[in-house]
């Protein structure tokens, strides 16, 4: 019975574009810097500092390790990490993400959450809801909404409205992305399922369309 409900679970989320990206690093990783990553792994706990920060300025001093490269090799050496090294380990992650985003006084957000989710995935068969930490972005071609619970009693449904030239509601609060180059520009605050209502409707269909 847990395994059905897990599956279930994942079965909600798609996998994060960020997974790939992470893959092709692994498999590439040999190539580019002469040990795999299980190699790297033992020479860092074999040869390097004990502790993670020192061991990332190791890795990039003594080994010319990019930055990167060096932070996630680090990481794993310390038995952490590694939720994006595939899509199976990815899956589970997101659903732990979001319980522990709706854990303790957010545990009321959650019924808030599942709406929004319902309501994003049900814009196109193309939508995919991709967890991260702290948030959950919704994807099409881009990001182009995201849920993240901001407080104890609220919600922020976050926008992609670069590209809307009409008037924009009273209700949208600029977030400052623009000066920080992200994609979520406006966000609505929602305290209560039903404040979900046609105006939230209206801009989270807004953010789809215009992610062409």
């Amino acid at each position: 019975m847990p395994k059905a409900g897990l599956a279930k679970s994942e079965s909600q989320y798609g996998v994060h574009p960020g997974v790939a990206m992470v893959q092709k690093w692994l498999a590439e990783l040999k190539e580019n810097t002469g040990r795999s990553m299980e190699e790297w792994i033992v020479l860092v706990n074999k040869e390097g500092p004990k502790d993670e920060k020192s061991r990332r300025e190791w890795l990039k001093s003594k080994h010319k390790i990019a930055p990167n490269s060096a932070w996630w090799i680090a990481e794993r050496a310390e038995g952490k990490g590694g939720d994006e090294d595939s899509p199976e380990v990815y899956l589970k992650a997101a659903v732990r993400y979001v319980e522990a985003q709706y854990a303790g006084p957010k545990k009321k957000l959650r019924p808030i959450f599942d709406e929004l989710l319902t309501l994003g995935k049900s814009l196109g068969k193309d939508v995919k809801a991709c967890p991260c930490k702290t948030i959950v972005p919704l994807y099409r071609n881009h990001v182009f909404a995201q849920v993240k619970p901001t407080t104890n009693s609220r919600i922020d449904l976050g926008f992609a409205l670069t590209h809307y030239k009409g008037k924009l509601s009273k209700r949208l609060i600029d977030t400052g992305g623009l000066a920080k180059k992200d994609r979520i520009m406006h966000r609505i605050e929602i305290t209560a399922v039903e404040q979900i209502d046609g105006e939230v409707k209206k801009w989270l269909k807004t953010a789809y369309d215009l992610d062409v």
